[in-house]
Protein backbone atom coordinates (compact mmCIF):
# COMPACT_ATOMS: atom_id res chain seq x y z
CA UNK A 1 0.00 0.00 0.00
CA UNK A 2 1.41 3.36 -0.53
CA UNK A 3 2.67 5.51 1.71
CA UNK A 4 0.30 8.30 3.72
CA UNK A 5 2.18 11.71 2.65
CA UNK A 6 1.15 15.20 5.08
CA UNK A 7 -0.08 17.65 2.59
CA UNK A 8 1.52 20.38 2.03
CA UNK A 9 0.49 23.81 1.77
CA UNK A 10 -0.39 25.52 -1.24
CA UNK A 11 1.89 28.37 -2.13
CA UNK A 12 0.30 31.95 -1.28
CA UNK A 13 -2.49 30.55 0.50
CA UNK A 14 -3.38 31.54 3.87
CA UNK A 15 -4.30 28.98 6.92
CA UNK A 16 -7.90 29.16 7.33
CA UNK A 17 -8.64 31.43 10.41
CA UNK A 18 -9.26 29.20 13.45
CA UNK A 19 -13.12 28.65 14.72
CA UNK A 20 -13.85 30.70 18.23
CA UNK A 21 -16.79 29.54 19.72
CA UNK A 22 -18.39 31.94 22.28
CA UNK A 23 -20.72 30.82 24.85
CA UNK A 24 -23.01 32.13 27.35
CA UNK A 25 -26.28 31.31 29.52
CA UNK A 26 -28.01 32.52 26.92
CA UNK A 27 -27.85 33.09 23.23
CA UNK A 28 -30.28 35.53 21.36
CA UNK A 29 -30.30 35.17 17.65
CA UNK A 30 -32.46 37.32 17.13
CA UNK A 31 -33.82 35.22 13.51
CA UNK A 32 -34.60 32.36 16.10
CA UNK A 33 -35.73 31.78 19.35
CA UNK A 34 -33.41 31.94 22.47
CA UNK A 35 -30.68 29.32 23.16
CA UNK A 36 -30.05 28.46 26.68
CA UNK A 37 -26.53 27.71 27.61
CA UNK A 38 -26.55 28.23 23.74
CA UNK A 39 -22.99 29.37 21.75
CA UNK A 40 -21.92 31.11 18.16
CA UNK A 41 -19.35 29.36 16.61
CA UNK A 42 -17.04 31.65 14.40
CA UNK A 43 -14.43 31.60 11.79
CA UNK A 44 -12.87 35.34 11.05
CA UNK A 45 -15.25 37.50 10.58
CA UNK A 46 -18.32 34.57 9.79
CA UNK A 47 -20.57 32.99 11.71
CA UNK A 48 -20.00 29.13 11.21
CA UNK A 49 -23.23 27.98 13.55
CA UNK A 50 -25.62 28.57 15.99
CA UNK A 51 -26.87 26.51 18.73
CA UNK A 52 -26.67 24.59 22.20
CA UNK A 53 -22.68 24.72 23.58
CA UNK A 54 -22.67 21.13 24.11
CA UNK A 55 -23.62 20.77 19.72
CA UNK A 56 -20.82 23.31 19.00
CA UNK A 57 -18.14 22.53 21.42
CA UNK A 58 -18.78 18.39 19.91
CA UNK A 59 -18.85 19.74 16.43
CA UNK A 60 -16.15 22.14 16.52
CA UNK A 61 -13.64 20.04 19.21
CA UNK A 62 -10.16 21.82 18.26
CA UNK A 63 -12.18 25.38 18.73
CA UNK A 64 -11.10 27.63 20.96
CA UNK A 65 -13.96 28.86 23.74
CA UNK A 66 -14.52 32.17 25.13
CA UNK A 67 -17.14 32.08 27.97
CA UNK A 68 -19.52 34.57 28.72
CA UNK A 69 -21.51 35.44 31.85
CA UNK A 70 -24.65 36.54 30.31
CA UNK A 71 -26.64 36.99 27.28
CA UNK A 72 -24.95 36.97 23.74
CA UNK A 73 -27.08 39.46 21.63
CA UNK A 74 -26.96 40.24 17.81
CA UNK A 75 -25.04 43.11 17.13
CA UNK A 76 -27.40 46.63 17.22
CA UNK A 77 -27.52 48.46 14.65
CA UNK A 78 -27.72 52.27 14.23
CA UNK A 79 -29.90 53.26 11.63
CA UNK A 80 -28.62 57.16 11.57
CA UNK A 81 -26.01 57.95 13.93
CA UNK A 82 -26.36 61.46 15.88
CA UNK A 83 -22.68 60.96 18.13
CA UNK A 84 -19.54 60.66 17.05
CA UNK A 85 -18.91 57.17 18.70
CA UNK A 86 -21.15 54.14 18.70
CA UNK A 87 -22.93 53.12 21.70
CA UNK A 88 -22.10 49.94 23.43
CA UNK A 89 -23.33 46.86 21.74
CA UNK A 90 -24.00 48.41 18.35
CA UNK A 91 -21.82 46.81 15.37
CA UNK A 92 -22.97 48.81 12.84
CA UNK A 93 -24.46 52.24 12.00
CA UNK A 94 -25.47 54.79 9.18
CA UNK A 95 -23.47 58.01 9.15
CA UNK A 96 -23.40 61.16 7.25
CA UNK A 97 -20.08 62.05 5.62
CA UNK A 98 -18.72 65.13 4.51
CA UNK A 99 -16.07 62.43 2.10
CA UNK A 100 -16.79 59.38 0.90
CA UNK A 101 -13.46 58.84 -0.06
CA UNK A 102 -12.67 59.15 3.93
CA UNK A 103 -12.33 55.62 5.54
CA UNK A 104 -15.03 54.55 7.77
CA UNK A 105 -14.65 54.49 11.14
CA UNK A 106 -17.19 51.92 11.45
CA UNK A 107 -19.12 49.08 9.68
CA UNK A 108 -22.51 50.00 8.04
CA UNK A 109 -22.89 52.74 5.55
CA UNK A 110 -21.42 55.99 4.85
CA UNK A 111 -23.84 58.82 3.49
CA UNK A 112 -22.96 61.69 1.58
CA UNK A 113 -25.50 65.17 1.95
CA UNK A 114 -26.82 66.70 -0.63
CA UNK A 115 -27.57 70.23 0.29
CA UNK A 116 -28.50 72.35 -3.10
CA UNK A 117 -31.23 74.50 -2.58
CA UNK A 118 -31.75 74.74 -6.02
CA UNK A 119 -32.00 72.54 -9.47
CA UNK A 120 -29.51 75.11 -10.76
CA UNK A 121 -27.17 74.92 -8.03
CA UNK A 122 -27.52 71.12 -8.51
CA UNK A 123 -26.68 71.05 -12.07
CA UNK A 124 -23.83 73.75 -11.95
CA UNK A 125 -22.03 72.25 -9.03
CA UNK A 126 -23.22 69.05 -6.49
CA UNK A 127 -24.02 66.45 -9.37
CA UNK A 128 -21.24 66.37 -10.36
CA UNK A 129 -19.24 65.87 -7.34
CA UNK A 130 -21.67 63.76 -6.05
CA UNK A 131 -21.36 61.39 -9.14
CA UNK A 132 -17.24 61.94 -8.77
CA UNK A 133 -17.18 60.37 -5.28
CA UNK A 134 -19.31 57.54 -5.92
CA UNK A 135 -17.77 56.43 -8.84
CA UNK A 136 -14.08 56.66 -7.12
CA UNK A 137 -15.14 55.32 -3.96
CA UNK A 138 -14.09 51.31 -3.83
CA UNK A 139 -16.46 49.97 -1.91
CA UNK A 140 -20.17 51.15 -3.97
CA UNK A 141 -22.77 48.49 -1.55
CA UNK A 142 -21.34 50.69 1.49
CA UNK A 143 -22.51 54.11 0.44
CA UNK A 144 -25.51 56.41 -0.07
CA UNK A 145 -27.03 59.65 -0.45
CA UNK A 146 -28.19 61.77 2.66
CA UNK A 147 -31.36 64.07 0.90
CA UNK A 148 -31.22 67.23 2.89
CA UNK A 149 -32.27 69.17 -0.26
CA UNK A 150 -35.99 70.74 -0.20
CA UNK A 151 -36.51 71.14 -4.30
CA UNK A 152 -38.96 68.76 -5.68
CA UNK A 153 -36.55 68.16 -8.77
CA UNK A 154 -33.27 67.97 -7.11
CA UNK A 155 -35.40 65.15 -5.29
CA UNK A 156 -35.92 63.13 -8.94
CA UNK A 157 -32.97 63.22 -10.06
CA UNK A 158 -31.13 61.95 -6.76
CA UNK A 159 -33.76 59.02 -6.90
CA UNK A 160 -32.90 58.15 -10.42
CA UNK A 161 -29.13 58.24 -9.48
CA UNK A 162 -29.73 55.97 -6.72
CA UNK A 163 -31.55 53.49 -9.08
CA UNK A 164 -29.22 53.87 -11.48
CA UNK A 165 -25.69 53.35 -8.82
CA UNK A 166 -27.87 51.21 -6.48
CA UNK A 167 -27.48 53.52 -3.69
CA UNK A 168 -29.01 53.58 -0.41
CA UNK A 169 -31.31 56.92 -0.20
CA UNK A 170 -31.30 58.28 3.76
CA UNK A 171 -34.59 61.20 4.35
CA UNK A 172 -35.28 63.18 7.34
CA UNK A 173 -39.06 63.49 7.82
CA UNK A 174 -38.75 66.60 9.31
CA UNK A 175 -37.66 68.12 5.97
CA UNK A 176 -40.03 66.33 3.94
CA UNK A 177 -43.39 64.80 3.75
CA UNK A 178 -43.59 61.13 2.81
CA UNK A 179 -46.38 61.64 0.19
CA UNK A 180 -43.87 64.32 -1.21
CA UNK A 181 -41.02 62.23 -1.63
CA UNK A 182 -43.29 59.10 -3.05
CA UNK A 183 -44.04 61.95 -5.80
CA UNK A 184 -40.48 62.34 -6.60
CA UNK A 185 -39.62 58.30 -6.75
CA UNK A 186 -37.63 58.79 -2.93
CA UNK A 187 -39.29 56.07 -1.33
CA UNK A 188 -39.30 52.65 -1.17
CA UNK A 189 -36.47 49.49 -0.80
CA UNK A 190 -33.62 51.46 -0.81
CA UNK A 191 -35.00 54.24 1.53
CA UNK A 192 -35.01 54.49 5.04
CA UNK A 193 -36.76 57.50 6.63
CA UNK A 194 -35.58 58.96 10.24
CA UNK A 195 -38.54 60.18 12.30
CA UNK A 196 -38.95 62.29 15.15
CA UNK A 197 -42.46 63.20 14.87
CA UNK A 198 -45.67 61.39 15.20
CA UNK A 199 -47.06 60.22 11.12
CA UNK A 200 -50.39 60.24 10.97
CA UNK A 201 -52.10 56.42 9.77
CA UNK A 202 -52.14 57.57 5.71
CA UNK A 203 -48.06 58.09 6.00
CA UNK A 204 -47.98 54.91 8.38
CA UNK A 205 -49.59 53.51 5.30
CA UNK A 206 -47.31 54.99 2.55
CA UNK A 207 -44.15 53.95 3.40
CA UNK A 208 -45.41 50.63 4.41
CA UNK A 209 -46.92 49.82 1.08
CA UNK A 210 -42.98 51.57 0.00
CA UNK A 211 -41.21 48.80 1.87
CA UNK A 212 -39.57 52.33 3.37
CA UNK A 213 -38.39 51.34 7.17
CA UNK A 214 -38.97 53.82 9.82
CA UNK A 215 -36.24 54.99 11.77
CA UNK A 216 -37.15 56.77 15.05
CA UNK A 217 -34.94 59.38 16.37
CA UNK A 218 -35.96 59.64 19.38
CA UNK A 219 -39.00 57.09 20.29
CA UNK A 220 -42.20 58.29 18.54
CA UNK A 221 -45.50 58.47 19.95
CA UNK A 222 -46.54 56.62 17.55
CA UNK A 223 -44.40 53.98 18.00
CA UNK A 224 -46.47 51.01 18.55
CA UNK A 225 -48.90 51.93 15.78
CA UNK A 226 -46.35 51.61 13.20
CA UNK A 227 -44.75 48.01 14.90
CA UNK A 228 -49.06 47.31 15.59
CA UNK A 229 -49.50 47.93 11.82
CA UNK A 230 -46.73 46.40 10.38
CA UNK A 231 -44.37 48.99 9.34
CA UNK A 232 -40.40 47.59 9.72
CA UNK A 233 -39.21 49.49 12.20
CA UNK A 234 -35.52 50.94 13.68
CA UNK A 235 -33.80 52.86 15.77
CA UNK A 236 -31.08 55.97 15.97
CA UNK A 237 -28.26 56.54 18.64
CA UNK A 238 -28.87 59.65 20.17
CA UNK A 239 -26.19 59.56 22.52
CA UNK A 240 -28.28 58.21 25.76
CA UNK A 241 -27.68 54.79 25.91
CA UNK A 242 -28.51 53.60 21.36
CA UNK A 243 -31.20 51.68 19.44
CA UNK A 244 -31.16 49.81 23.09
CA UNK A 245 -31.84 52.31 25.32
CA UNK A 246 -34.83 54.00 22.66
CA UNK A 247 -36.20 50.47 22.19
CA UNK A 248 -36.59 50.62 26.05
CA UNK A 249 -38.25 54.17 26.19
CA UNK A 250 -40.58 52.93 23.74
CA UNK A 251 -41.59 50.02 26.15
CA UNK A 252 -41.91 51.90 29.25
CA UNK A 253 -44.24 54.48 27.12
CA UNK A 254 -46.37 51.75 26.07
CA UNK A 255 -46.41 50.02 29.69
CA UNK A 256 -47.50 53.38 31.46
CA UNK A 257 -50.65 53.66 28.96
CA UNK A 258 -51.63 50.50 30.71
CA UNK A 259 -50.83 48.45 27.49
CA UNK A 260 -48.95 45.03 27.36
CA UNK A 261 -49.07 43.65 23.44
CA UNK A 262 -48.31 40.24 23.14
CA UNK A 263 -44.50 39.85 21.66
CA UNK A 264 -43.81 43.70 21.97
CA UNK A 265 -40.63 42.95 23.99
CA UNK A 266 -39.20 40.56 21.04
CA UNK A 267 -40.20 42.98 18.34
CA UNK A 268 -38.57 45.84 19.74
CA UNK A 269 -35.31 44.22 20.14
CA UNK A 270 -35.97 42.70 16.60
CA UNK A 271 -36.36 46.32 15.49
CA UNK A 272 -32.81 47.16 17.24
CA UNK A 273 -30.52 44.64 15.63
CA UNK A 274 -32.93 43.13 12.36
CA UNK A 275 -34.55 46.52 11.47
CA UNK A 276 -31.75 48.70 11.59
CA UNK A 277 -29.86 46.13 9.34
CA UNK A 278 -32.96 46.47 7.35
CA UNK A 279 -33.07 49.72 6.96
CA UNK A 280 -29.33 49.93 6.11
CA UNK A 281 -29.88 47.06 3.36
CA UNK A 282 -27.41 44.47 4.79
CA UNK A 283 -29.85 41.69 5.82
CA UNK A 284 -29.32 39.65 3.61
CA UNK A 285 -26.45 37.51 1.67
CA UNK A 286 -23.43 36.60 3.56
CA UNK A 287 -21.69 39.08 5.62
CA UNK A 288 -25.31 40.30 6.62
CA UNK A 289 -26.23 41.95 9.96
CA UNK A 290 -28.75 41.95 12.69
CA UNK A 291 -29.03 38.16 13.33
CA UNK A 292 -26.71 35.81 13.97
CA UNK A 293 -27.09 32.91 11.57
CA UNK A 294 -24.39 30.90 9.20
CA UNK A 295 -23.32 33.06 7.01
CA UNK A 296 -23.88 36.44 8.77
CA UNK A 297 -20.73 38.54 9.86
CA UNK A 298 -19.60 37.75 13.58
CA UNK A 299 -21.18 40.68 15.23
CA UNK A 300 -22.78 40.63 18.72
CA UNK A 301 -22.75 42.01 21.78
CA UNK A 302 -22.67 40.74 25.71
CA UNK A 303 -25.10 41.68 28.02
CA UNK A 304 -24.99 41.43 31.76
CA UNK A 305 -28.78 40.12 31.46
CA UNK A 306 -30.04 36.83 32.70
CA UNK A 307 -33.92 35.57 33.42
CA UNK A 308 -37.05 33.70 31.96
CA UNK A 309 -38.04 36.24 29.54
CA UNK A 310 -34.19 37.33 27.98
CA UNK A 311 -36.10 40.18 25.42
CA UNK A 312 -37.57 41.96 28.81
CA UNK A 313 -34.35 41.03 30.38
CA UNK A 314 -32.05 42.75 27.59
CA UNK A 315 -34.89 45.99 27.89
CA UNK A 316 -33.88 46.00 31.25
CA UNK A 317 -31.02 47.56 29.93
CA UNK A 318 -28.24 45.92 31.72
CA UNK A 319 -24.50 47.02 31.12
CA UNK A 320 -22.67 45.66 28.88
CA UNK A 321 -20.34 43.17 28.95
CA UNK A 322 -18.28 43.53 25.57
CA UNK A 323 -18.98 44.03 21.44
CA UNK A 324 -17.55 42.01 19.31
CA UNK A 325 -17.31 43.48 15.13
CA UNK A 326 -16.55 40.82 12.46
CA UNK A 327 -15.35 38.08 15.13
CA UNK A 328 -13.11 40.99 17.06
CA UNK A 329 -13.66 42.26 20.40
CA UNK A 330 -14.18 46.02 20.00
CA UNK A 331 -15.26 47.26 23.51
CA UNK A 332 -15.99 45.78 26.62
CA UNK A 333 -17.14 47.12 30.05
Amino acid sequence: MPSAKRARPMMGRRAPAPVVIHSAPIVLPVCADPVRDGAVATRGERVLAVGPRAELLASYPAADEVRWWGMIVAGLVDACSAVPSAAPGVTARARVVSDLADPPDFPGISYVAVTSRSEQEWEDSERDAVITAIREIDRPCAVGIAVHTRDPLVLEDVSVLARTFGLRLLVDLDRHSPAALDEAGVLGPLCHVVCARPLDPGERKLLRLRRTVVALCPAAEDALALIEEGNVVAFCDTGASGPLGLAAAVRRHVRGLGLRPRGLDRRLVEAATLGGARALGLDRGRGRIGALAPGARADFAVYDARGRYPYSALLAEPPCLGTVVGGTLAASA
